[in-house]
């Protein structure tokens, strides 16, 4: 499946967590596990928790042997200084294999692409999450202004715009919150759109990156930071999947982007 992941393919893989109860399935996941991730399933208390950890681990592992000649059982994995989980297979080297991955209450997300940084993010806009309090103290202080000009009855939607689209950010650049919150700002320019402002302090800049943002159901907002390339127009297949056993293609409405024009597959 690696030809089919082009220099301009995003893919997006959606898994709803709490549906997938059959205990046989859960028992081929754990079978794919390391030895310390098993141990790590073991330590959560609840049984919520269990199973997004134990689902996420095997999504990622079925997901990356769809593009590379690796089983799921012989993925190994390490983290960056921030924390960040990388694959360290050669083929995943080779390949210029890049993914992230994310969940919220209900729902774990997963990105891949080529040849650049990918990271996104995926809040479930029903949880107890929104709170001004954050904004005030963290957001920068043009979206600070920007979020209390909005109605009272809008803001929720704004902070989780805000969030989402931050967390693919810090994500994409793979330096987690260790990147302050208040060092860059987005803003929209038109109705559909959306701009990045860097402060020069981050040694980035906003023409790097594009950004969309979208809602897989209505009750969870997404948001994808890719690393801009010259040769290429993104390409989004999104699939909702149940991993090795079912998957569907989706075709969400993108409700937010940096580009002008967006492609779908």
């Amino acid at each position: 499946m690696l030809n089919q992941l082009g220099t301009g393919a995003i893919h997006l893989w959606l898994a709803l967590y709490e549906l997938i109860d059959d205990e046989r399935l859960l028992n081929a996941y754990r079978e794919l596990l390391s030895r310390a991730e098993r141990e790590q399933e073991r330590r959560f208390q609840f049984t919520s928790d269990r199973r997004r950890y134990l689902v996420t681990r095997a999504l990622v592992r079925i997901v990356l042997s769809r593009y590379l000649p690796v089983l799921p059982k012989d993925w190994l994995f390490c983290t960056n200084a921030y924390g960040r989980p990388q694959a360290v297979n050669v083929e995943a080297r080779q390949a210029q294999l890049s993914f992230n991955i994310s969940h919220t209450h209900g729902l774990i997300a997963m990105g891949v692409t080529r040849y650049r940084l990918l990271g996104l993010d995926v809040e479930n806009v029903n949880g107890p999450a929104f709170c001004s309090g954050i904004v005030d103290r963290y957001f920068a202080a043009d979206e600070v202004l920007a979020f209390y000009r909005v109605p009272p009855e809008q803001r929720r939607d704004r902070y989780f715009e805000y969030w989402t689209f931050k967390e693919s950010y810090i994500k994409a650049r793979g330096m987690g919150l260790s990147i302050p919150l208040d060092k860059f700002s987005f803003d929209y320019p038109h109705q559909r759109g959306v701009r990045i402002t860097i402060d020069p302090v981050l040694a980035d800049h906003a023409e790097r990156w594009q950004f969309w943002q979208f809602r897989p159901s209505t009750e969870y907002l997404m948001a994808v930071c890719i690393e801009r390339k010259r040769f290429d127009r993104p390409e989004f297949i999104i699939r909702k999947i149940i991993p090795g056993s079912t998957e569907e293609l989706l075709a969400p409405v993108f409700s937010r982007s940096s580009e002008e024009q967006l492609v779908f597959s």
